[in-house]
């Protein structure tokens, strides 16, 4: 009676030491989480506060926080950067540049993931490869030089019409796609064009989300090649655009802040309408192989 007394007490406090731990390991992870999330929220939180900031009262105290807010830097910098012009050549950029370097890589990664020629592998592999590499921005210049294609609308759309990462990850998601798909299409007399764009397609979403959003940031936020390839303001990008804050003495922070978050505005309505699709793609994406 005693012994049994004896084990259940200690299953009690066992139980209540297990709980206690388990309390305690979750008040330690939502400090860590805390911590991290400081790290993280503070850019975007001074990013704001910089751009509610008149340019006088930031010279004073760079670091402080506003007294008066207001609005007037986003008037401003839409005014100085030419957003409307510049913002509209943005999205033309990236519009064209990510739809046909979709549309075109669906048909690539379909026969490299089902390996349908020679050398499927090692053309992944040289996509995996292409990662690791610098730009190759000389013989790039002089590609696009000799088509007479420098500083023409064409010629910097060109520049964004191949993206390794985004290949590989639609090459690694086909491969999950059964391929007895294709021979039932076969059977039925399906055109390849069809079946990649209305079986395939469909079944790869995710992937093409992920791969859309990543393509559009990169070329949303691309200002080095707009200073080498565009020579006429007519034809400048956004990100080009926000130089003219620059200055000889100083730069107007205030007014890049502001430049900085409406110019965010519009890839994070893509990302938030897309999100649903996005994890799940890209770690489908890259597990997969």
């Amino acid at each position: 009676m005693s012994t049994s007394l004896d084990t259940r007490f200690k299953k009690i406090v066992g139980s209540e030491s297990a709980s206690t731990r388990s309390r305690w390991l979750k008040i330690a992870s939502y400090v860590v989480l805390g911590i991290f999330s400081i790290f993280y929220i503070w850019p975007l939180f001074m990013l704001v506060n910089t751009s509610l900031r008149p340019f006088t009262e930031y010279l004073q105290d760079p670091g402080g926080l506003a007294s008066s807010p207001s609005l007037a830097n986003f008037g401003d910098a839409w005014e100085l950067a030419n957003f409307p012009q510049y913002m509209l050549n943005s999205a033309l950029y990236t519009f064209t540049a990510t739809a046909i370097f979709i549309a075109s890589s669906l048909f690539v990664a379909f026969p490299i993931a089902r390996g349908y020629f020679k050398g499927s592998k090692a053309l992944l592999t040289l996509y995996v490869v292409a990662l690791f590499l610098p730009p190759a921005l000389i013989p790039q210049f002089q590609l696009i030089l000799n088509l007479g294609l420098y500083n023409t609308r064409p010629g910097f759309i060109l520049l964004f019409l191949i993206n390794p990462i985004g290949m590989i990850i639609l090459v690694n998601y086909m491969k999950s796609i059964p391929k007895e798909l294709d021979e039932s299409a076969a059977v039925d007399g399906a055109s390849y064009t069809r079946y990649v764009f209305k079986v395939i397609f469909p079944l790869i979403r995710p992937a093409v989300a992920t791969v859309t959003v990543l393509h559009a940031i990169g070329i949303w936020n691309e200002l080095i090649l707009p200073t080498i390839y565009l020579t006429d303001p007519a034809l400048y990008p956004i990100t080009r655009g926000l130089i003219v804050f620059e200055g000889v003495y100083g730069n107007n922070w205030p007014g890049i802040a502001a430049a900085v978050l409406m110019l965010m505005i519009p890839i994070l309505v893509l990302f938030m309408f897309l999100q649903r699709y996005i994890i799940g793609g890209l770690t489908a994406g890259a597990v997969k192989g």
